[in-house]
């Protein structure tokens, strides 16, 4: 779950800033961005959240934001995995719109090119250095067939070895909601292994081999593989940056009670 979390705050600020939209349900007069191409289907832990809001209302009553409360979950979700910690800036409040459009047009896809990932981060102000530590992220989580299986029998940049691997598990048609994990070392502890892969040319997805493939981010990748305190350090300074794309503040937004809708 606590890959799931940091998802959700990725797709969260990526989409007009870390202001919860991420967290609103559809209904028959609103669109929100749980359906947005790059998350149906896959984005979850959204009552995770919920449980966690119920218990900060019962306590403290609309006070806490939605969005600080996922800033913090997805913080503590990489420190219970063993990642590192940081101090979550608050005073984010939620916001009362949501755009399925940008969430469409400003995250990552699984066959995104090098050069698509550092337009979409530079997008967001994050430099190519800060989204080569926050793909880190992908040392923990799994991921569907679906998103994987071209990497897996078209490309030519993967350990032939692990691509036999994964098609175990993710046949050339059907299977597509079939999960595999990002990171065959070590699925489910926060470290740099997520780097070591990508030098042995064993990334999932082709968007992951893209940081080692002859471009200008292999060096940093395989001094993250051999640093583990330099990645966890500079993963913890990226997310604080991150955390910081365009938090609504003042009276801008509200403080949501329910993080699924507005309040009314």
């Amino acid at each position: 779950m606590g890959a799931s979390i940091l998802r959700l705050f990725f797709h969260d600020c990526f989409v007009n800033g870390c202001d919860g939209s991420i967290l609103l349900d559809d209904t028959a007069t609103f669109t929100g961005e749980k359906n947005a191409s790059p998350s149906r289907n896959s984005v979850r832990g959204f009552e995770v959240i919920d449980t966690i809001k119920a218990s900060v209302e019962a306590t403290c009553k609309a006070t806490v934001s939605c969005a600080d409360i996922l800033a913090l979950a997805a913080r503590d979700g990489v420190n219970l995995l063993g990642g590192p910690t940081w101090t979550v800036q608050l005073g984010r409040r939620d916001a009362t719109t949501a755009s399925q459009s940008a969430a469409d047009s400003n995250l990552p896809g699984p066959g995104s090119s090098l050069s698509t990932l550092i337009s979409l981060f530079a997008a967001q102000g994050l430099s190519a250095q800060e989204m080569t530590a926050l793909s880190g992220a992908h040392t923990i989580g799994e991921v569907q067939c679906t998103n994987f299986r071209a990497h897996i029998y078209n490309d030519t940049n993967i350990d032939p070895s692990f691509a036999d691997l994964r098609k175990q598990n993710c046949p050339a048609s059907g299977g597509d909601g079939n999960l595999a994990p990002f990171d065959v070392q070590t699925p489910y502890r926060f470290d740099n292994d997520y780097y070591q892969n990508l030098v042995a040319r064993r990334g999932l997805l082709h968007s992951d081999q893209e940081f080692f493939n002859g471009g200008s981010q292999d060096a940093l990748v395989r001094q993250y593989s051999n640093d583990a305190a330099l990645f966890a350090s500079d993963f913890a300074q990226a997310m604080v940056k991150m955390g910081s794309i365009s938090p609504l503040s003042g009276t801008s937004g509200e403080i949501r009670l329910n993080c699924r809708k507005v309040n009314r």
